[in-house]
Order: C-alpha cells, then structure tokens, then sequence
C-alpha cells in the first residue's frame, strides 16, 4: 500500500493528479500542465513536494571515517555548512546510490539518499557502519518541500533575513525560521536552476507550503509535479537512479568521476574500479535528426552493430528538442556521431550532442 507525503490532501485540493510513486501517492502534474510547470521553474519559480526523499543521520567520533569508507566522494576537508554530492557503491563498483551529504559538525552529517532506495541504502549504511558511528533513518518524521527557478531568492527573502538565506550553491544553513516554523535550507535542487530546498517538521508541512505559495503568488510561482521535475532534470542532464547508474554500472562508466575519489585511501567499491580497468561505455547526449521521440531503455545501433541504449529521454520544453542521455561504447562518443534508436521496431536517427542539454546562466 502506498504512502502518503504530510501535503497529500494540499495536492488534491490544488487539483494535482496522484500517480503512485517509489512507495508513495504524489502529483504526477497539476491542472496547469507538465510543460507550463517545466516553464515556470525555466522562467519564474516552482514549487514540489519531496517529501518521500528519505534522509540519515550520522553522528559520532568517526562518522566523518564512516563516510569516507561508505562513499566514493572525501568528506576530509569539508567545511562545516557545505554539502557534497557522492556515489555510494558496492563491492562489485556498481551503484548503490546517488546522494547528497550535508555537514552541520565535525561529529553530524546530514544525508539524503533517492526515495526508491531509502530502506536498501539504510542497510547498506548499517552492514558498513564503523564503531564510534550512529546512524539513524529520520525521514518518517520530515517533510521537504523544493522552490525552484530564477524567482526562489525573490520569493524566500521575503520570508527569511539575507543572513539566513545560503548564497552559495551546495551550502545550508541547519536551522532558520520561516513563520515561526524551524527548518533547514539549502542552496540545492534537481532541476538545473537556482533555487532551494527546505526541510522541516513533518507537522509543519502544509503551513510550509502554504507560505511559500503566499509569498510566490506575485512572481508566479506555482505548484509542479513529477512529470516537471524529470524533464527538467534530463534537459539538465542530471542522472536518476534505476536510469543512468544502478547495481551493474559504475560511476566512472556514466560520467560522474568528479564524485569519485581515487586518491583516498579506501572506499567500498575502490578495488573493484581499479579492476575494471579504463570504462568502455560512457554516458552521452542523443538528439533526434527524424521525427520522433526517444525513451528509456531502447537500443542503439551503428549500421548492424548494437553499441548501448538510451537511459532517459523523452521532448524537453524549454530547449524544444526531442532528446535522450545514453550509455553506448566509448568509441561512438564523438559529437556529430550519428546513430540510430529502435524505437518500437523503428529506426530513428539521432546525433551525439554535448551535455548538458540545458545549463542556466550563471
């Protein structure tokens, strides 16, 4: 049976559609529409419910050691404050999961790990956990909420004085208080815009998003889905788990290195990794050349040769074209390749672009 986030009933009354989802009921969209959602974050701001994010707590002596041997990223010179983006692998150097760790000490670190995977990763933690470390599952007694797009500093400075607002991307500030509620913020998201995301008492989530949507009426804000929240991530060229990475594939194979450090000492997956050797696949951006529209987990061909398959893909908005991230063999990389995508039985052209599709101006 599916659970619901603290804002189920706000997304019913804000006449959103309910689609079950890792485990939970949530707004697939709103009557406004995917794309007017997708453009409201590209030009105004948006507002989601990631409530069914799970967090974890880390605390004690060597939570920092505890980290660095379950991650792949080095958490050693962190500045209390920042957050930090890392992969979490196995043994065999496949992906675990994708995550975010924030540092509010030198003995407390935050974590928020993918909804789908919360549970499996919370075990995962458990079997690896060094004495000294306690950590905790959280995410039941939280709700987080995302206000996304070019107006989110317009929209939480009328709520919040500038020294409580993090100005620099990937930084949080642990505790603030927007009306009279104390929550946590963070100069983060998944959409590829400026913006924030906010945790706070799960008994204070409707008050929340009733404040935000308050303060945001004059700059256009408005309330977005799961539908907006992907395609804006794939025209950003984000990655999603169970799409762009799982168990088989390593970070080093779709793109994300800069999240693994090889220079530690050690971490779970390290040895695999080295064994593996040079990645023979990599992560690329497709564009389609036919008419078409490409999706997840269809084949790629170079004549008869199959050389991988696409991972997301789907038309993005903003950028008006009909794109696709995939994982094909390294020597079909270059940009201007051109491939073809079986899509249903039918051969569509595309070509290998750059990523990422999308990237706001600084």
């Amino acid at each position: 049976m599916e659970l619901k986030t603290p804002l189920y009933d706000v997304h019913v009354e804000e006449g959103g559609k309910i689609v079950p989802f890792a485990g939970y009921l949530l707004p697939v969209q709103y009557q406004t529409g995917v794309i007017k959602e997708h453009m409201a974050v590209r030009e105004a701001c948006g507002l989601f419910d990631v409530s069914h994010m799970g967090e974890i707590t880390f605390k004690g002596p060597t939570a920092l050691d505890t980290l660095n041997h379950l991650l792949t990223n080095d958490f050693t010179n962190m500045p209390i404050g920042k957050v930090r983006y890392s992969v979490m692998c196995n043994e065999k150097g496949g992906c675990v999961d994708d995550l975010i760790v924030y540092k509010f000490a030198e003995d407390y670190y935050f974590v928020v790990v993918n909804a789908s995977n919360r549970h499996k990763d919370f075990e995962h933690m458990k079997k690896y956990v060094l004495e000294g470390t306690e950590i905790e599952d959280i995410s039941d007694s939280l709700a987080q909420v995302a206000l996304q797009g070019p107006k989110a500093y317009d929209i939480i400075k009328k709520l919040l004085p500038e020294d409580s607002i993090p100005m620099k991307y990937y930084t949080a500030i642990e505790e603030v208080c927007i009306n009279d509620m104390k929550c946590m913020i963070s100069y983060t998201g998944y959409t590829g815009e400026a913006g924030y995301e906010i945790y706070t008492a799960k008994e204070n989530a409707v008050k929340l998003w009733k404040t935000l949507r308050e303060a945001g009426e004059e700059f256009g804000l408005i309330p977005c889905g799961l539908g907006a929240r992907d395609t804006l991530r794939l025209e950003a060229a984000m990655p999603l788990y169970g799409h762009e990475m799982d168990e088989e594939i390593s970070p080093l194979e779709t793109g994300l290195d800069f999240g693994v450090k090889m220079n530690k000492d050690d971490f779970i997956g390290k040895q695999a990794l080295e064994e593996r050797g040079q990645p023979q696949i990599c992560r690329v951006g497709l564009q389609v050349i036919d008419r078409g529209i490409l999706r997840e987990h269809q084949d790629i061909f170079v004549g008869d040769k199959l050389i991988g398959h696409t991972t997301s893909g789907t038309m993005c908005p903003y950028i008006d074209k009909a794109v696709a991230m995939a994982l094909i063999n390294k020597e079909f990389k270059e940009l201007g390749t051109v491939v073809e995508v079986d899509v249903r039985g039918r051969r569509v052209k595309a070509e290998v672009i750059e990523l990422p599709f999308y990237s706001r101006k600084k």
